[in-house]
């Protein structure tokens, strides 16, 4: 029920967010979460994300009631209400309007009573399913509560596995330099090893049956570095 009704307000955010292009492709709404595809040209970015889910939690704050009615379609649709992608509908149709300025949906299905139960609304992802086609997943209530936690929990733990910096995001930077630095410098020691065992094989050089033959059970770090030796 909660997925439900944020799926109607995160399809409206997107549309004044993305353009009013976008149109529902598919959804699918479970205790767990939402799925949401649409039609766009483009990777939502993350400014724009940013965007859909403030809009979307701004809408939950307001706590809007939830306005079902009954209607004829053609009032339905002067309106301003929005078939939903694959549906059928008759000559009365079920209408939901969550804030008429903002979201007028044909749908049948289970709503809550007001925004405010959704709690808290936030993006999982965004991914491509089609060509001109994006997907979006994302959770509220309980299930947002606990995608924070864990979220927060897993911040935690990086933090204190690296000392509890003060600046979280230039630790990380400077362990990644610093990983950079370290890789560069091994495999400037690798390629001075493998010149030095190439060497000491060319040394060991012997003529069977009139073939040159090196024979000689090696060390190497990995099947790259024996490729290599090989082309030295």
């Amino acid at each position: 029920m909660l997925h439900h009704s944020a799926t109607h307000l995160v399809h409206a955010a997107l549309r004044k967010v993305l353009g009013t292009h976008v149109a529902q492709k598919g959804s699918l709404v479970n205790d767990e979460h939402l799925r949401f595809d649409f039609s766009h040209f483009a990777k939502v970015n993350d400014d724009e994300i940013g965007a859909v889910e403030k809009m979307v939690n701004e809408k939950i704050r307001e706590n809007i009631p939830v306005v079902i009615k009954q209607m004829k379609k053609d009032a339905a649709v002067a309106l301003g209400a929005m078939a939903l992608f694959g549906e059928k509908y008759g000559d009365v149709v079920r209408v939901v309007i969550i804030d008429p300025t903002y979201s007028i949906e044909l749908c049948g299905g289970t709503h809550v009573g007001s925004t405010g139960e959704l709690g808290f609304f936030k993006i999982e992802q965004e991914t491509a399913v089609a060509a001109g086609v994006r997907r979006i997943e994302a959770v509220c209530g309980k299930a947002a509560e606990s995608l924070i936690n864990d979220e927060f929990n897993s911040v935690r733990s990086i933090r204190e596995t690296l000392k509890n910096p003060a600046d979280l995001k230039k630790a990380i930077e400077n362990l990644l330099a610093e990983n950079t630095a370290l890789t560069k410098r091994i495999e400037g020691l690798e390629a001075r090893q493998l010149v030095g065992i190439r060497n000491m094989l060319m040394q060991k050089d012997e003529i069977i049956n009139n073939v040159s033959f090196i024979g000689e059970i090696i060390e190497v770090p990995n099947a790259d570095a024996l490729k290599k030796l090989c082309s030295i």
